[in-house]
């Protein structure tokens, strides 16, 4: 793997999408989104899905130019239409109408249909948690997951996710898929011909496999059994149910289904923490918080409890300072890409800023 800047990353990133036939402004926040999720370790959702989203602009199945249209209001309540449009660029758009609801009122949601894949959750909650909110957000996914009992993939891994502010130089996130492990992590096994855990996913004839390829044609497991059946189902009623997306099997797949568009549901509840108290009494008891788990007895052989984000947190410190890791394979699409849309991969680039 070569390290390349995170800004030489977000411009030729933007530059792609712009070639594509996004605008300048929708480039630079797909471009971040897809960035961030590398510069934080979460390279499943980083620029190794850059050829997909390309793919599928360039077969017409994807919108580059959609706008983000609200189908209902009902105070603080939205139903938002994202036109088939880029899901990383209409996420951000939806949470930028919550963001005033919010103010007024303490509290906003809106579902999203007709959307596509939009990366990692955990973009949008940290964006909301920045600015002294709190989002809880939802997707519906591609087919992946049986329900407890079964082999036939119904849900996508439907990840649920969550960040909270602190005083620690770092947001509490929370962002996690209800499968067993997110079906990226088996991509990437895929793309590097390595084998995956037993536990993690089934064949195509529901028998347990560690064959990443086997695991693709196969369902991927839920979590904690009848449990993560549960939860699955809560995000598919959110977010696909609700919202009026596709649900289940009716969603497209992002890499098998090149004809027809995903029609992937979001959800989102934006909660404004003044609303509910003081700012600095919540961050004082956060920190509290924090403090208080870090200081519990460790397990043989853990140097240091952490919370979730502290991890990916200092990742991101690293990565900004050494740059990010870009895979072989995924390097030699994105030439492959800036050849066909005449984009120089090499060209000197200035900081993207969003």
């Amino acid at each position: 793997m070569k390290r390349y800047a995170k800004e030489q990353l977000l411009a030729l990133t933007q530059r792609l999408a712009l070639a594509a036939g996004m605008g300048a402004d929708d480039a630079r926040v797909f471009a971040d989104a897809l960035v961030d999720a590398d510069l934080h370790g979460v390279s499943t959702h980083g620029v190794s899905r850059l050829n997909i989203y390309l793919r599928r602009i360039e077969l017409g199945l994807i919108d580059p130019k959609a706008e983000l249209r609200v189908e209902r209001q009902v105070g603080s309540i939205l139903s938002l239409d994202a036109g088939n449009g880029v899901g990383q660029v209409q996420a951000v758009k939806a949470l930028e109408l919550l963001m005033p609801l919010a103010e007024k009122n303490g509290i906003a949601a809106a579902t999203i249909r007709n959307s596509q894949h939009f990366g990692a959750l955990s973009y949008y909650s940290n964006r909301a948690a920045e600015r002294g909110c709190v989002l809880l957000a939802m997707t519906s996914s591609e087919p992946a997951m049986p329900p407890a009992g079964g082999t036939d993939a119904f849900f996508g891994t439907n990840p649920i996710a969550a960040s909270f502010p602190t005083g620690k130089g770092f947001p509490i996130k929370i962002d996690l898929s209800t499968s067993a492990i997110a079906r990226g992590n088996i991509i990437a096994a895929a793309k590097k011909n390595e084998s995956i855990p037993l536990g993690w996913a089934l064949d195509k004839d529901g028998e347990p496999t560690t064959d990443a390829h086997k695991a693709l044609v196969g369902t991927v497991l839920t979590m904690a059994g009848h449990k993560g059946y549960a939860l699955a189902l809560l995000v598919e009623l959110l977010s696909g149910v609700l919202s009026g997306a596709a649900i289940g099997p009716e969603i497209g797949s992002m890499y098998k289904n090149l004809d027809r568009k995903q029609d992937v549901g979001h959800f989102f509840c934006l909660l404004r923490i003044d609303a509910f108290m003081d700012y600095a009494e919540f961050i004082r008891r956060i920190d509290e918080t924090i403090d208080r788990l870090k200081a519990g007895k460790k397990m043989a052989g853990t140097d240091e409890i952490l919370v979730p984000g502290e991890r990916s947190a200092r990742i991101a410190m690293e990565n900004a300072k050494n740059g990010i890791a870009v895979g072989a394979e995924t390097w030699k699409e994105i030439e492959e890409w800036c050849a066909k849309l005449k984009v120089d991969p090499l060209q000197e680039t200035q900081q993207v800023t969003i």
